[in-house]
């Protein structure tokens, strides 16, 4: 006897439709709760559309799937309390560490970002009841709740080793509290060892291994590990093959008492997206979203297109450089490229990433598109000026790369591991040495 498959009849534009729910697409939808009406207005499509993934008709947005996907998991996540855990979130920008801990069933219970316009966009996304604090260095570690998990994307700055030097010199014992005082660092420092809590993770830019030929890390890596007694693991990841973009950030995973979490064994996915897949279709399949997009086509507005003396400003910049042997210049891309890095300069003239239009000057990305390329989606909140959402989104983690990295710590956030054996500490001390070895060779090769 042949299987029923649920059918649904939908009426549109005068037209009944037949849509059967045994898609993926239908499934990820009625595990989020929402309905094909939400669904079309939140991300800016058609109806028609909508019903076409139902259907299976057409391939559904995968940044929609990631999405209801994300909300679902945060939603069962809250109906299963003894799989949850509590993070907190320094340095938060506009949340993309929150949004992808979030998604894997984590509790935020406090907040710290010190710009006002990125605590606009945060508020206006996430749900908070806690303040969203100010300057980290204000923070009485006395008041702060108790949590599982921090989170930092904390600024890059070079540690004195003057001090050191000398402390070494006399005999004087020193650590992170006289290695790194003064930086935003020593702050999350203090934090882990006030409370203790039972893992961390820190993101930063690549060159943070190179950075005052490699003194930085070092003294980093010392701190977390040799001072506060993490074991820790660290690796740099690209993000081309989560979104379109090159992006190369190193994490840094700290555990309390294990000693088993690697990076090694993260898995990476093997196909990268095409730069098509965020970009404005222009063709009426999506909703128009003003000011980015306008007319029933919702078409790319103008103000996004470059002016004929900006763009000829740029290339005969760029032919400048190219004669001096110099690759300073603009970047060009198509629907079947990968892009340079988003950067927080992008507001100035948008150089590093132009769209190539027919017939016309190139153009900037819009915001919304900005949103789609750090893997935000379409249902992100962007209630601030071009100018500052560009800002805001160039200085963000892309959050599918995140929540690769929460996916990978899960298991070890929710296990007992319990007590260290006198083995396993062994290990945990041979294996920092091998880090600190690897940053070494990292700072020599220049990798």
């Amino acid at each position: 006897m042949s299987k029923v498959v649920p059918v649904q009849e939908l009426l549109i534009g005068g037209q009944r439709l037949k849509t059967c729910r045994n898609t993926d697409f239908s499934h990820a939808r009625l595990l989020s709760g929402l309905s094909i009406e939400q669904i079309a207005q939140n991300y800016g499509r058609s109806q028609r559309t909508v019903y076409r993934w139902e259907s299976g008709q057409y391939s559904p947005d995968p940044l929609v799937m990631e999405d209801l996907r994300t909300i679902y998991s945060s939603r069962n996540a809250q109906k299963t309390a003894r799989d949850s855990f509590t993070f907190i979130d320094l340095f938060a920008g506009i949340g993309g560490l929150r949004k992808a801990f979030d998604s894997v069933g984590g509790k935020c219970v406090f907040t710290s970002e010190w710009d006002l316009s990125c605590r606009k966009t945060y508020q206006d996304n996430f749900v908070c009841d806690h303040p969203v604090h100010g300057d980290i260095r204000d923070i009485d570690l006395d008041s702060m709740p108790q949590y599982d998990l921090l989170l930092a994307g904390f600024p890059c700055q070079p540690f004195s080793i003057a001090g050191v030097s000398k402390k070494n010199s006399l005999g004087k014992p020193h650590g992170f509290h006289c290695d790194t005082q003064g930086t935003l660092f020593f702050d999350v420092a203090q934090m882990l060892d006030k409370h203790r809590p039972k893992a961390f993770l820190l993101e930063n830019v690549k060159n943070l291994i190179n950075h005052d030929k490699g003194n930085t890390f070092r003294i980093i890596l010392r701190t977390l590990s040799e001072d506060l007694g993490y074991s820790v693991d660290y690796r740099v990841i690209d993000a081309r093959y989560f979104v379109p973009q090159h992006r190369e950030r190193i994490f840094i995973v700290g555990f309390r008492d294990t000693a088993d979490f690697s990076f090694r064994t993260m898995e990476i996915p093997q196909s990268a997206p095409k730069l098509g897949s965020i970009l404005h279709p222009q063709d009426s399949s999506e909703m128009t979203e003003q000011p980015y997009t306008v007319g029933s086509r919702a078409e790319v507005a103008a103000k996004y297109t470059l002016s004929d003396r900006l763009w000829a400003y740029l290339q005969t910049y760029a032919e400048k450089h190219r004669a001096k042997g110099n690759g300073f210049g603009f970047g060009l891309f198509g629907p079947d490229d990968v892009t340079r890095t988003l950067s927080a300069r992008y507001y100035k003239d948008g150089s590093e990433i132009l769209i190539r239009q027919q017939d016309m000057n190139p153009r900037r990305l819009t915001p919304r598109e900005c949103a789609r390329l750090m893997g935000f989606g379409n249902s992100f909140k962007i209630p601030v000026s071009d100018t500052q959402a560009y800002k805001q989104f160039g200085n963000s983690v892309v959050v599918p790369v995140v929540e690769a990295v929460a996916r990978h710590m899960l298991p070890h956030l929710l296990g007992d591991h319990g007590d260290v054996s006198i083995r396993d500490r062994a290990q945990t001390g041979a294996r920092q040495l091998r880090l600190f070895e690897q940053a070494d060779r990292y700072t020599e090769t220049g990798k």
